[in-house]
């Protein structure tokens, strides 16, 4: 069974669980006035992104455990120290891939929005999918780190920073090949992109990146997804912006293993994240928020069966 998307509704049917749904989903309320985003289906890559690689690759710096200072931890509150692990026996961790790379800025990339969007998103998540034993914490893991194979969901964001150690390249390589399930988000425009495909290139050499058809069972595994919305980060939402830099349109692109089957799926000028950690926020258009979380939905339940 899949559902329309007409917004957010709970998977068993009662009406209590409906009206918790809704309370949980409606921490903002105010519809989008965005237009709809046009819909193509080009077999390859959008044209727009620079093909061209860099022609020095990025050196890698080894990542440390940072120093994070959480501003807001979430609806539980404060949560077990990320690096003593996740307590074992879950049929689902919402895994975060740490990487190198960065802005140089204090706070490293792979961190962007954690863990509050990782807590909130879990949240939601419990309330959604019932009967997915999920573990309620954030759980980042290196790349490079053998314990990644126990995780067959695997999100990444800021892919544009990206800097892969060649351990981390090998890391990545074995845990897709060995059916590992990666969803990227939060990257926009040119720049950006040619970075990511130059990485992804050096972890899936010679995979194609391809636009997935919203005929794929990825858009309805449960939600029907008819059109891609564009989420925008906090603080373009304000201002009732969904773009940045030359990222005017979003796209849902795949790389496929050799059953056709997905390994990778990119959210390419786009936001979840921003979504999931700031859907309480009154000003967060309610709209590309639900939109959010049925997305996430889906690439669960594909990501658990396939």
């Amino acid at each position: 069974m899949t559902v329309p998307r007409t917004g957010l509704v709970p998977l068993f049917g009662s009406a209590a669980t409906a009206c918790v749904v809704a309370a949980g989903l409606a921490w903002a309320g105010l519809a989008s006035t965005a237009e709809p985003i046009a819909r193509e289906r080009p077999q390859e890559s959008p044209q727009g992104p620079p093909q061209e690689r860099p022609q020095e690759p990025p050196q890698g710096i080894r990542v440390e455990p940072p120093d994070l200072e959480v501003e807001e931890s979430g609806p539980r509150g404060q949560g077990p120290s990320w690096e003593d692990g996740p307590r074992p026996g879950h049929s689902f961790y919402f895994t975060r891939a740490v990487y190198s790379g960065g802005r140089g800025f204090r706070r490293p990339s792979w961190a962007t929005d954690f863990p509050k969007a990782d807590r909130q998103f879990l949240f939601i998540m419990d309330r959604l999918l019932k009967h997915l034993d999920a573990y309620e914490w954030e759980n980042p893991v290196r790349l490079d780190d053998p314990e990644l194979h126990r995780y067959p969901f695997l999100y990444a964001l800021e892919v544009g920073y990206m800097s892969l150690t060649e351990s981390e390249v090998q890391g990545l390589r074995r845990y897709l090949e060995a059916g590992g399930f990666l969803i990227i988000d939060d990257f926009w425009g040119s720049w950006q992109w040619q970075n990511f495909e130059y990485e992804i290139s050096r972890v899936l050499p010679g995979r194609p990146i391809v636009q997935i058809p919203l005929d794929h069972p990825i858009f309805h595994q449960f939600y029907d997804i008819d059109e891609i919305l564009q989420v925008p980060s906090i603080n373009n939402a304000r201002w009732g912006q969904t773009w940045e830099q030359d990222g005017y349109q979003p796209f849902v692109l795949g790389i496929f293993d050799d059953n056709e089957e997905l390994m990778v799926v990119i959210n390419w000028n786009t936001d979840l994240g921003d979504a999931w950690e700031w859907s309480e926020q009154p000003e967060y258009p309610f709209e590309r928020s639900s939109f959010a979380y049925e997305l996430a939905v889906n690439y669960i339940i594909y990501a658990m069966t396939h």
